[in-house]
């Protein structure tokens, strides 16, 4: 694989909260309603900046600072459930276009502009997430189809706005997606994973540790 520094795609919008909204079972609130922003703004360790998030515990951090959902998996969505996915409505910060989210390589960094992200993990679906969506059995046909997306961390701060290129500046040989980690993991991709950061080749998001012990339970 390549370190090109050649535009791979664009960044079609960028998306941050527009009103916190309390969940269905009264507890707390989401940050999910997250809508486009017109010009530039600034990506920090926690993300970009104006945005929040309700459930600080399972979203957010600098793990889960940025999350990135591409056109091409939005156009899939929008044919199975006969409407239009428009920017934000998952949630996401970045809507892109022309590079791979869900099957991006952990690791693989992106420059946008003066901002350096690198891709952690997948977005794992939530009951907040099916409520927002109002599909049937949503959790599922949302893990069912890999189209997950992915979290990035924040590198290099930096000011994007929509119509940026984004160029992939690094993907790593191990070849493990974040769409596979999040559909199909196995055993082998855990172990290499975790070789590959005990030799400082690659810096986990911490969550993946909750997922570890029930793959690595399969060969015993």
């Amino acid at each position: 694989m390549t370190d090109s520094r050649h535009p791979s795609g664009s960044i079609l919008a960028i998306c941050r909260v527009h009103q916190l909204i309390t969940t269905a079972t009264g507890f707390g609130v989401t940050g999910i309603d997250k809508r486009p922003v017109a010009g530039a703004v600034s990506l920090r360790k926690f993300g970009v900046f104006g945005d929040v998030q309700g459930d600080i515990e399972h979203h957010g951090g600098p793990d889960q600072a940025v999350y990135a959902y591409s056109q091409e998996d939005a156009d899939y969505w929008s044919e199975e459930l006969g409407r239009t996915i428009t920017p934000g409505l998952f949630g996401e910060n970045l809507r892109t276009t022309g590079v791979e989210t869900s099957q991006a390589v952990i690791g693989t960094r992106w420059r946008i502009g003066k901002a350096l992200l690198e891709v952690t993990s997948p977005r794992v679906p939530c009951a907040t997430f099916a409520e927002r969506m109002d599909e049937p059995q949503w959790v599922k046909r949302f893990t069912q189809a890999g189209r997950a997306g992915t979290y990035l961390r924040v590198l290099g701060h930096g000011k994007v706005a929509a119509g940026d290129a984004v160029v992939v500046e690094h993907v790593p040989q191990h070849g493990i997606t974040v769409g596979k980690f999040f559909s199909d993991p196995t055993v082998e991709d855990v172990l290499t994973l975790q070789r590959l950061e005990a030799d400082g080749e690659l810096k986990l998001s911490k969550h993946f540790y909750a997922r570890f012990p029930k793959i690595l339970a399969r060969s015993a």
